[in-house]
Parts: C-alpha cells; sequence; structure tokens
C-alpha cells in the first residue's frame, strides 16, 4: 500500500480512534511496539514491518470495525483475505463493541471494581477509557479469548446490557460482532469461513487451567537388541527438542529410553492409573520402529496403537473424560516409498545434498489408520501416510518430530490451534525430499475442541492460570 494514501488515513483520524486501532491489533503487534505509537503513522509502520499491509484486506478490517467506512474508498488494490492475513478476531471486536457503549459512569465502576481483583490502583488511575480497561485486565491474566467470567462479573454491577454483549459472543449468536463481510466485492468470504479458529466461541476451545498443564511421556528407542532392528541414529535430538518446546508449553516432560514391548506397556499402565484430576492435556510422544498397526518395544516386539490409547480412555482413566490426548508417533508405516510428481524434470544432485541424502534413515514399520470412535479426544499424530516410509537425519533428528516441534512454537505466539498447527507440518514436511522421495505426515483425531498451547513464560501467568 503506498505511503500517500496512509497518510492521507492518518490525518483523518484523531487520537481515540488510533488508540481504538491499536487495541484491535494487540493479537498481531507486540505490547513493546504498540506502546511507541503516537499516532496513525506509527501504527501503519509497525503493521508494514509485519507484512500486515501487503494488500488492504487487514486495514480494510479495522477501519470497517471503528465505523471510518468513509476512509474505505481510498483503499487500492487487493483486499481479499488469504491465509497469510489475519481477521480481527470477534472476541476483540466485541469487545470494541462493548467500549463504545460504556459511559462514563460505568467506566468509573469498572475501575473500582478492577481494584477488587488484585490490579494495582496506579495502573488502574492510568486507564481512560474501557479499551484502557480490557488491556490492563489482559496483561494482567484476568481476560482472554477463553476468560470471559471476570469481565462478565464486574459488567454485571454496571449494565446488564453489556453483559448480554458478551453472552451472546460465547453463545456465538453472530450479532454480537460483525461478521468480516461487505456488499462491495472486496471482502470474499465471512470471517467464519476465513478463518475458523479466530471466529469460534469459547465453548469451542479446551479449558487450560492447571499448572502443569499435564505431563508430556516421551519414550524413546534408540538402541534395539532384538531382531534385525537398526539402532535410531539421532533420536537424542528428537527428545531434547520435545523436552525443550513441551517444557515451553506448560508440561511436565517424562522420558523413558530403550523400553522393551513390556516395558512400554507397563509404563502407559502405570500412567493411566494416576489422577489427572489437575491436568489439562495428556501428551505421550513415541519415537521407535515399528510395523503394521504397531510400534517396536527394544526387544523386537510389537506393541499396537491401540495398547498405547487404551490405559487414558474415559472408562480407564475417568478424570481425563473430556480432555485432549495427544500421541505424536515417529514411525513409518509401511516399506513404501512415496513418490513425488514433479513439474519438470529433476536438477542434477549437487555435492551438499547428496550428502544431506546420505545422512537420512528410514523408521520402518507402519501404524494404524483408524481410530475407535468412542474414543473421544484422542490425536493421533502420525510422521507418514500409511503403507510409507518416514525419514531421520541421523545427527539432526527425525523431519517430522523437528517440524513439529518448530510449528508448536510457532502457533504458541499466534495461538493458533493444533490442527491448524499439524496442517502447517503436513505441508512444511511434504515440500522437502528426501532420498529422492517424499513424506508425508497425517493427523487422525476424534477430537471434540479446538486445542490452543501457548508458553507459560512467566511465574504470574502460571499462577494466573490457577485461579
Amino acid at each position: 500500500m503506498d505511503l500517500t494514501t496512509l497518510a492521507s488515513i492518518d490525518d483523518d483520524l484523531d487520537s481515540s480512534e488510533v488508540a481504538a486501532l491499536c487495541f484491535l491489533c494487540r493479537d498481531v503487534l507486540s505490547k513493546k511496539g504498540l506502546k511507541k505509537v503516537k499516532d496513525g503513522k506509527d501504527l501503519f509502520k509497525q503493521l508494514d514491518e509485519k507484512d500486515l499491509l501487503s494488500n488492504s484486506c487487514f486495514l480494510y478490517q479495522l477501519l470497517r470495525i471503528i465505523k471510518r467506512e468513509d476512509l474505505l474508498s481510498r483503499l487500492q488494490g487487493d483486499v481479499t483475505q488469504t491465509d497469510s492475513i489475519p481477521i480481527v478476531t470477534d472476541y476483540r471486536e466485541m469487545l470494541y463493541n462493548l467500549y463504545e457503549d460504556v459511559i462514563e459512569k460505568n467506566l468509573k465502576k469498572m475501575k473500582y471494581l478492577l481494584g477488587d481483583k488484585g490490579v494495582g490502583r496506579g495502573q488502574i488511575e492510568l486507564c481512560t477509557t474501557a479499551l484502557d480497561v480490557f488491556s490492563l485486565m489482559e496483561d494482567s491474566g484476568l481476560l482472554s479469548r477463553q476468560r470471559l467470567d471476570q469481565l462478565q462479573e464486574i459488567l454485571k454491577e454496571c449494565d446488564s446490557q453489556l453483559v448480554n454483549t458478551v453472552q451472546k459472543y460465547i453463545n456465538g449468536d453472530p450479532g454480537a460482532a460483525q461478521s468480516l463481510v461487505s456488499d462491495s466485492d472486496f471482502i470474499v468470504a465471512a470471517s467464519s469461513v476465513l478463518h475458523p479458529v479466530t471466529t469460534a466461541t469459547c465453548q469451542d476451545f479446551y479449558t487450560l487451567r492447571n499448572n502443569p498443564r499435564g505431563t508430556c511421556l516421551v519414550i524413546n528407542n534408540e538402541h534395539f537388541t532384538g531382531g534385525d532392528l537398526r539402532n535410531r541414529r539421532g533420536t537424542l535430538v528428537d527428545e531434547e527438542s520435545l523436552q525443550q518446546v513441551f517444557g515451553k508449553l506448560g508440561f511436565q516432560v517424562v522420558v523413558h529410553s530403550d523400553l522393551t514391548a513390556d516395558a512400554i506397556r507397563r509404563v502407559l499402565e502405570d500412567l493411566g492409573k494416576m489422577s489427572f484430576y489437575k491436568a489439562d492435556v495428556l501428551v505421550v510422544c513415541v519415537l521407535s520402529h515399528g510395523e503394521n498397526e504397531c510400534v517396536f518395544g527394544t526387544d523386537g516386539k510389537k506393541v499396537s496403537l491401540r495398547d498405547l490409547r487404551m490405559p487414558f480412555t474415559s472408562a480407564r482413566a475417568p478424570t481425563l473424560a473430556g480432555k485432549p490426548k495427544l500421541f505424536f508417533i515417529q514411525a513409518c508405516q509401511g516399506s513404501t516409498y512415496q513418490k513425488g510428481v514433479l513439474p519438470c524434470p529433476p536438477r542434477p544432485q549437487d555435492e551438499e545434498a547428496r550428502r544431506t541424502s546420505m545422512s537420512l534413515e528410514e523408521d520402518a514399520g507402519p501404524l494404524p489408520a483408524e481410530l475407535v470412535a468412542e474414543e473421544a479426544d484422542f490425536l493421533m499424530g502420525m510422521a507418514t501416510v500409511e503403507e510409507c516410509i518416514s525419514f531421520r537425519h541421523i545427527s539432526k533428528g527425525s523431519i517430522y518430530i523437528q517440524e513439529l516441534c518448530k510449528q508448536l512454537l510457532v502457533s504458541a505466539k499466534r495461538k493458533d490451534d493444533l490442527l491448524t498447527t499439524l496442517t502447517r507440518v503436513n505441508r512444511e514436511v511434504s515440500k522437502g525430499d528426501y532420498l529422492r522421495h517424499k513424506q508425508m505426515p497425517q493427523p487422525k483425531y476424534t477430537l471434540t475442541k479446538k486445542l490452543v498451547l501457548t508458553e507459560m513464560e512467566t511465574e504470574r501467568e502460571m499462577e494466573m492460570l490457577k485461579n
């Protein structure tokens, strides 16, 4: 977007409108950066640095929400929603609509009541609008897309109509926040189609309130003594990556190395007998060789995927009922190499590519493609599709686990749900060439809600999740 257009828009925005735009951008810009914004030009510069002005879609949303339709005609070029351009969430738009309806009398009462929530009076007195109050509540861990109870409690003392606005949003009423739709041809679809995660209601998400969030069990089989199975060089890199990532995501990580088939079953049975009353999520990662519908113990004996899951079904582990149970399996699903379809003949392999290919190995052995329907809230993240090989680098770790860890951290910052994360893993892994072959991961699930895993960065944030 050209600077002249942005400058003309800035000239017609007053300070309260710029403040409102900053609030609407809290999901895509850093708090530190937003504090530096003095006018529209400062805000547009930060949006441009995030590539959010590559077309006019995001700015179009912002101006529409603050009801400056008179400025929309100045937006020239493409205003089509794409995957790379986020939408302003219904949650944030709902808060803006609340702000417009808060009168001065209610603002004073909101500030007074916020003092009873443990927020410092000095910070509260700096709030001059309802948007400032909402921002302070978010920074204090009292308000989020998944936590609206404290906001409702405060609004009940101010104005019942304001409470109704929040309740409509929770119930999924599209009237609580306008959908991203225009009578013109600028926007190609409603927000619920453009980005399902951001338009979902609180009831669509699994609840995360505990610290730690749960256990992440890693079973890492590197050295094999049974059968003709080779040692799995590079798997320690996967183990370290999983420990770091799930540790950041708030899990207590437990690692078991080089387990026989019976030992794998015993570890899982013991874990399933524990109480998960104070846990939100269970994660089990298995790094091993495998065959059809099984993984191998280090003794070369098989453990079926059903044996992996059964200790954690609702009947066997009732305190896990209704909670997500995530399994990530690094193993092949068969002995077949997956071929890629090239639009043109492959280029001659250079020396670096040759060295890389020499460092790739296979984790041979397929895993089952079918989950039992009544086993709700399970997800099986498979390294590859049925019948096909998956690859592991002997010094850098497996292709699937490394990409999974990378994308989990990306999603933690973007607040994407897990299935969106795994779709990106699919895309990135499938792009590569491994020993002149392809690899295509495959998530299979019976999840009933969306799961968003964010980093638990500070002790204060952890305490907020407890309360």
